[in-house]
C-alpha cells in the first residue's frame, strides 16, 4: 500500500517541478529585449518630439516677427489725408538744426519724414543704445515713419500730424487741429528694428526690439520676441522714381540717387533658445549681402563679420525666412 501510495504521487511531484535554469535565462534575455526595444521607441519617439517642437517654436517666431513688421513697412509714407510728406510743416532733416522736440534717437529723428523708410547695413547707428550688452554687430537695422492708421483720441503728450487734402503740420497739441482749417489727427509712428544681443529674460539670447517712439515725445525700447538672431535687409528700387515697381534690391547703403524705394525684403534667422545634444549646425547661411565670396564666419558680432556667409557650428537650430513687402503708399497716400 506504501508503494501504491508513493506511485501515485510521483506524476504530481514532476509537474510541481519548476523551470530549468536555461528556460530562466531565456525567458530574462527575452524580457530584457523587449524593455530595451521599449525604451528605445520611448527614446526615439521622445527625440523625435523635441525636434518637432524645436521646429514649430522656430517658425512660429518667424511668423509673429514678421507680422509686425510687415504691416508697419507696408504703412510707410501714409501721412493722413495729404499724399506724401513733401508739404508737412514741421519735419526737418536729421543733418538740419534741432527742432527741440523727441530727439531721444538722434538729432530731427522722428521728424525726418522724407525718409519714411530707413536702413542701416550691418550696422546699429541710432542715437539711442541698444538694450543689454548691446546689438548685434553686423545686423541690419530698419526705421519705419508714417502716421498711425487709426485716428488719435487724445489731445496733448506727444507728436501727432494734423492734415487736410491739402495742408499737414507736426504738432505736439491736437487742439491745434481745431483751428481752420480743421484737420485730421494721426499719431505720428516712428518705429527703428534692430537685432539684440540679449532678450529681457535671458543674457545672451538675441531678440528682435525697435525704439518706439511714445507718449511723451520720447522713444521707448521694446522686446519684439526672442530668438531672432539676425536681420538682413534690401529695399526694392524704382530707378526713375514714378513707375512704383521695383527694378532691383539694393543694399541700403547702395540707393541709387532720385531712385524711389518701393519695397522691402527682410530675411530673419531665427535660432532656437536652448542648444540640443547630438545636433551641431555647420550649415552655410547665405542671403542678402551675405556670401561666402567674401568669406564665412562664426560670430554675427565681429566687426570682420559684415557680408560674409554665417557657419555657426554650434548645438543651435535655426531656420532662416524671407519677406519682399511692398510699400502700399510708394508713390504718396
Amino acid at each position: 500500500m506504501s508503494d501504491s501510495h508513493n506511485k501515485n504521487r510521483l506524476p504530481g511531484r514532476a509537474r510541481a517541478r519548476g523551470v530549468s535554469l536555461i528556460e530562466l535565462l531565456v525567458a530574462v534575455t527575452i524580457g530584457g529585449l523587449l524593455i530595451f526595444g521599449a525604451t528605445q521607441v520611448y527614446v526615439d519617439s521622445r527625440a523625435t518630439y523635441e525636434v518637432n517642437e524645436t521646429a514649430a517654436r522656430l517658425q512660429e517666431t518667424a511668423r509673429y516677427a514678421l507680422s509686425v513688421i510687415e504691416p508697419d513697412v507696408r504703412m510707410s509714407n501714409y501721412w493722413g489725408l495729404v499724399k506724401g510728406a513733401g508739404i508737412v510743416i514741421g519735419q526737418a532733416a536729421q543733418g538740419a538744426a534741432s527742432t527741440g522736440v523727441a530727439q531721444g534717437c538722434g538729432n530731427n529723428f522722428a521728424h525726418d519724414l522724407q525718409r519714411n523708410l530707413e536702413a542701416s547695413n550691418n550696422a546699429y547707428g541710432f542715437g539711442c543704445a541698444a538694450f543689454g550688452t548691446g546689438a548685434v554687430v553686423t545686423s541690419d537695422t530698419l526705421t519705419v515713419r508714417r502716421a498711425s492708421a487709426a485716428i488719435s483720441t487724445g489731445t496733448t503728450g506727444r507728436l501727432r500730424v494734423c492734415s487736410t487734402r491739402i495742408f499737414a503740420n507736426l504738432v505736439t497739441d491736437a487742439g491745434a487741429c481745431t483751428a481752420a482749417p480743421a484737420g485730421q489727427v494721426n499719431d505720428l509712428v516712428v518705429d527703428a528694428y534692430y537685432v539684440d544681443r540679449d532678450s529681457t529674460h535671458r543674457v545672451g539670447l538675441p531678440a528682435l526690439r525697435r525704439h518706439a517712439l511714445i507718449a511723451g515725445n520720447t522713444f521707448n525700447s521694446e522686446e519684439i520676441i526672442p530668438g531672432v538672431e539676425d536681420m538682413q535687409v534690401q529695399l526694392g528700387v524704382d530707378p526713375s522714381g514714378t513707375g512704383g515697381s521695383a527694378q532691383r534690391y539694393v543694399n541700403p547703403s547702395a540707393i541709387p540717387s532720385g531712385a524711389q524705394v518701393v519695397s522691402v525684403r527682410i530675411w530673419l534667422l531665427i535660432r532656437a533658445e536652448n542648444p540640443e545634444v547630438g545636433f551641431r549646425d555647420t550649415r552655410t547661411y547665405e542671403y542678402a549681402d551675405r556670401s561666402v565670396d567674401t568669406g564665412t564666419t562664426a560670430d554675427l558680432n565681429a566687426a570682420s563679420a559684415a557680408g560674409r556667409a554665417y557657419v555657426p557650428n554650434d548645438n543651435f537650430r535655426r531656420l532662416l525666412v524671407s519677406r519682399t513687402i511692398q510699400i502700399r503708399n510708394a508713390l504718396g497716400t
